[in-house]
């Protein structure tokens, strides 16, 4: 008996060791928590910084491309009205003023050059701007040379404002946004070109003070002290903002940089006070400490038992009383609700403080009468009275104080004084669910209109052809929209007025579809919709209900109005066995025939010979897309022989396209070209073409650098790009090949289509000393007309003619007009599709200088790719 006081010292000892070791490593994981926050904080504060300073930048950019497009004469009021539609007080904290500043003095000249603002916005308040001149401020002068060379928002130091200096001098710090303005036309490309279309500058004037406070509102000033400086500033400007003075010895001090136009912000950030929850501690601590005093006292008591047996039932009492007391404190404590009810009439007669704080006032209330569902409360309470106990298998809805609370709980029976009891516990699960439902919608909706995205649109449309499918549920329609000349109002007046216009549209769009279709956004400026239960007529009104309404909506945008239309495919689901895949397809395909029958209407999809070559030009433009992506295309050479006696070795050659298919077969151009042209793919084709036989040039013919010539296809939809001679230019500078060696052939179908484009791009073209060839001469019904009007260097006779050659007298008359024209105009003159070498003698008895064919030379591939092939197989061997 005398050793059991020492066992239980023994037994408080290690009970409060293990306690002090559960405390310790529950502190190091707050401290971690603590300082993970700190971290996160630190890396949010130089996004949140960046936002005010980029709303400004994109308020200067609609600005500047209003004065681009050649407004209108400017006064103070038109430039007062320009600010009130941009709204920049309501999104950016300590904003001043939005300025325009006129340039005078040489262009180039900058030391001789005067900014002085002519209009500032709003005006009350700003007066004294006007009229004063940036140079005198060399923080502002900086900025607005930088961002005019490189046409790219512009910050400039800290700096006092002028507006507000007092009579003593002192006054705010405020920063400038700054964006050039250019005289109106085309967004000048160089450093040359801005500088000498500078008219002057646009500014936004901000205070420091209000707009970082707003920046770093939250969390953020909540629990972080923060000094900013400004890095590239004078000493007396350096310092942005601070909250407080930087301690000398500051703790968890978090160093970020913040960069935007061409300054560096350094963000020093330390808490404010040690942060953290330790109630868990405090609960291992106190629960701990208990449990081994209880276990210490036990055994102390056994030691006392048979000599004060009576002080002992006092003593247990007593304890008894504490034990119970302190297991009223640790539930206070939890963060769970628990509760505990009689189980005889089921009414509560307990509740921690947690649940009293989330549910108010239950004492007395029946248990199951605490569920937002009756039903649910009586089968969890009869289940545990029969098994002891019962567990929810997913959250159910609880009665709180304030709102219903979504809570994962359960219950169990339990006696207390011999009394029957039921305990609940439940932890509050609202916040989860809250964060859970959102991810789900973002996942399911489009950020900007709010309508489903393409994923969940899809999965409703599968979902409904499984219904059809095992229900035989009623028809329904799928439409197919796609707004006509989206891309002009990008083009006119940026990507924020698209999106603006999108989301006028859909809101639109919405009030004119019924209850229980689904509008979706596919992406872009294409919207789909899903219509249930309908037949061929209603899907025809609804659908052009639809139609209608986007064609009245006018949008509005810095005082310009627009309207836009829509091609709509309509697809009518009324039998078993569609797809997914053919559904879409066949929608595209029906909204694509809107487009080509003039736009702005509806195109029902048939299924027939039309319909089925469309889905398959679509397939191969899918196809070619995808071989451009993975490098498949492919290029071979067929070389150009001259016939007349004597003539030099030359080695010329025109390339030819081909495509790899994925099963390593090739495939003839006449195979996808269609698509790719109805598709709007050529453009692309041809610029791959010639930026890779350029790169290329001396690895494209066994010959080398010796290759005399290179013939190129253009397409009529490349010929129609403005920037094409631009690119060919490029691409020749690029890889120093000699502008001589490069000859662009296009088709005189696609020259006579649009004469005085063609015209423009040959003679840029020519003039920097490329040679153009007219192909398939003869094949069109203008053909002499339109030659005397063409700059071309080589004329190439259409092989329809060759190929005849020697058994039609008319093909024989026409070859030789064709080369006696040529020669007359200067021009070289190609015979193709020489197939047989007696035409050869033919060809040189009428004077033509060349010939190319099957019979001369079988196309080859060229040798950079049969390289890269070779090697490739040396690696797979």
């Amino acid at each position: 008996m005398s050793t059991t006081p020492l066992w239980g010292l023994l037994v408080l000892v290690a009970g409060l060791a293990l306690t002090a070791w559960l405390a310790l490593g529950e502190w190091k994981g707050e401290r971690g928590r603590v300082q993970s926050l700190q971290r996160s904080l630190a890396d949010a504060a130089p996004a949140r910084l960046r936002e005010p300073l980029a709303g400004a930048a994109l308020g200067l950019r609609a600005m500047q491309t209003v004065l681009l497009a050649g407004t209108p004469q400017l006064d103070q009021g038109t430039f007062d009205s320009y600010q009130r539609n941009l709204r920049s007080q309501e999104w950016i904290h300590g904003y001043v003023l939005i300025a325009f500043a006129q340039r005078h003095g040489d262009a180039g000249n900058d030391g001789g050059a005067t900014y002085r603002y002519q209009y500032v916005a709003p005006l009350e308040g700003n007066e004294v701007l006007v009229g004063f001149d940036i140079a005198r401020q060399p923080e502002n002068m900086e900025a607005l040379r930088r961002a005019r060379d490189a046409d790219a928002p512009a910050l400039s130091a800290p700096f006092q404002l002028l507006q507000f200096r007092d009579r003593q001098g002192t006054g705010d710090m405020g920063i400038t946004v700054r964006l050039p303005a250019y005289t109106p036309g085309a967004m000048p490309a160089t450093v040359d070109e801005r500088r000498a279309r500078e008219l002057g500058a646009l500014a936004v004037s901000v205070r420091l003070e209000p707009m970082v406070r707003q920046a770093l509102y939250g969390r953020i000033l909540d629990h972080m002290d923060v000094e900013i400086r400004d890095l590239g500033a004078l000493p007396a400007h350096a310092r942005v903002f601070a909250s407080a003075p930087l301690p000398a010895d500051a703790a968890s001090l978090q160093v970020r940089r913040m960069e935007f136009g061409g300054r560096t912000w350094e963000l020093r950030l330390w808490p404010r006070a040690p942060m953290g929850a330790w109630g868990q501690l405090r609960l291992i601590v106190i629960g701990g400490s208990s449990i081994s005093v209880l276990l210490a006292l036990f055994l102390w008591s056994q030691a006392t038992l048979h000599r004060r047996a009576v002080e002992l039932a006092r003593r247990m009492s007593a304890r008894f009383g504490e034990s119970e007391a302190r297991f009223q404190a640790l539930n206070e404590m939890l963060p769970a609700l628990v509760l505990v009810a009689d189980a005889r009439d089921g009414r509560i007669r307990y509740a921690n403080r947690a649940a009293r704080t989330q549910l108010g006032n239950v004492a007395g209330e029946p248990l199951e009468g605490l569920f937002a569902d009756a039903a649910q409360g009586r089968a969890a309470v009869a289940a545990t009275l029969v098994e002891g106990n019962w567990n929810s298998q997913e959250a159910f809805v609880v009665r709180g104080a304030d709102a219903a609370l979504w809570v994962n709980g359960s219950l169990a029976m339990l006696d207390m004084d011999h009394v029957p009891h039921l305990l609940m516990v439940a932890g509050d699960t609202s916040a989860q669910r809250e964060m859970t439902e959102r991810l789900r919608y973002q996942a399911t909706h489009d950020e900007l209109t709010g309508l489903c995205n393409r994923r969940e649109f899809e999965r409703c449309l599968r979902q409904a052809l499984l219904d059809r499918g095992d229900a035989g549920a009623a028809s329904f329609a799928l439409m197919y929209i796609d707004l006509d000349q989206f891309k002009l109002i990008n083009d006119l007046s940026g990507h924020t007025a698209g999106d603006q216009l999108l989301v006028q549209l859909s809101q639109a769009m919405r009030r004119h579809i019924r209850d229980g279709d689904l509008l979706a956004r596919l992406g872009g400026d294409e919207f789909g919709l899903l219509a249930s239960g309908v037949d061929k007529a209603q899907a025809d009104q609804l659908a052009e209900q639809v139609r209608a309404c986007i064609e009245r909506s006018t949008f509005c945008w810095l005082g310009r109005s627009y309207t836009v239309s829509a091609s709509i495919g309509l697809v009518l689901v009324d039998r078993p066995g569609c797809t997914l895949k053919d559904l879409l397809a066949w929608a595209d395909s029906a909204c694509y025939q809107a487009k080509e029958d003039g736009r702005n209407r509806v195109c029902v999809y048939r299924d027939d010979a039309d319909a089925t070559r469309r889905m398959g030009e679509m397939e191969w433009a899918s196809r070619l897309r995808r071989a451009m992506e993975q490098d498949r295309l492919l290029l071979d050479y067929q070389e150009i022989v001259p016939l007349s006696a004597g003539a030099n070795p030359v080695t010329r050659v025109e390339l030819l396209l081909r495509m790899r298919g994925e099963d390593g077969s090739v495939i003839a151009p006449g195979v996808f070209m269609v698509a790719a042209e109805r598709y709007g793919l050529m453009p692309a084709v041809d610029r791959w073409v010639i930026r890779t036989a350029l790169a290329n040039f001396a690895n494209l013919h066994p010959c080398g650098n010796r290759l005399q010539n290179c013939a190129i296809n253009l397409s009529g939809a490349s010929l129609e790009d403005e920037g094409l001679a631009d690119f060919i230019l490029d691409a020749i500078a690029r890889n120093g090949v000699p502008p001589q060696r490069l000859c662009l052939e296009i088709t005189e179908t696609v020259a006579v289509r649009d004469l005085l484009r063609v015209v423009r791009v040959i003679e840029r073209l020519r003039a920097a000393g490329c040679r153009i060839a007219l192909d398939d001469f003869g094949a069109g019904m203008a053909s002499f007309g339109y030659l005397k009007n063409l700059p071309v260097d080589v004329i190439k006779i259409d092989g329809s003619f060759v190929r005849d050659l020697g058994r039609d007298p008319m093909s024989r008359t026409i070859v030789d007009a064709v080369t006696r024209i040529g020669h007359q105009r200067g021009a070289k003159v190609v015979a193709e599709w020489v197939d047989d070498l007696g035409t050869l003698d033919l060809l040189r008895e009428l004077g033509v200088d060349s010939a190319q064919g099957f019979a001369l030379h079988r196309p080859q591939r060229v040798v950079f790719q049969r390289e890269n092939l070779e090697r490739r197989e040396g690696r797979d061997a």
